[in-house]
């Protein structure tokens, strides 16, 4: 006769107490994710204000590759820069030239631009709530 108990795949398994570890890992997961949420919202955030202060609409910083479109707009870059970030390694040199570019037409330094290629995600909104003026 076949039972549960004569396939061991699918027997009764044995419980040996705790079964909290699931439940720890999905509030972890839980907060990294509110965390995450709050990073990207601020990114966004800053990132509108960015484009609002350099008097283009703001609701462009969510849409997809029209966001560096209009990003290079602003740092006066050509249009056709954009297929230079298609290019692996070279994305990356274009993307501190373009960030440090933002930095100057808000009359900061070059190293905040830096800061703004690295550490996007705290100079972004540091640069679209302070009191940084587009200068264009």
């Amino acid at each position: 006769m076949l039972t549960l108990a004569s396939l061991p795949w699918i027997g009764l398994q044995e419980d040996y107490g705790g079964g909290g570890g699931g439940l720890l890992a999905a509030g972890c997961g839980m907060v990294m994710f509110l965390v995450w949420a709050v990073v990207v919202v601020a990114v966004i955030a800053g990132l509108w204000k960015v484009f609002v202060k350099a008097g283009k609409p703001g609701w462009a910083a969510i849409v997809p590759i029209y966001n560096f479109i209009v990003m290079l707009e602003i740092v006066g870059k050509p249009i056709w820069w954009i297929v230079l970030m298609l290019i692996p390694v070279v994305n990356l040199v274009v993307a501190i030239i373009v960030s440090i570019a933002l930095a100057e037409k808000f009359g900061k330094s070059a190293a905040y631009g830096i800061g703004i290629a690295l550490l996007g995600f705290i100079f972004i909104p540091m640069l679209g709530f302070g009191d940084a003026r587009y200068q264009g």
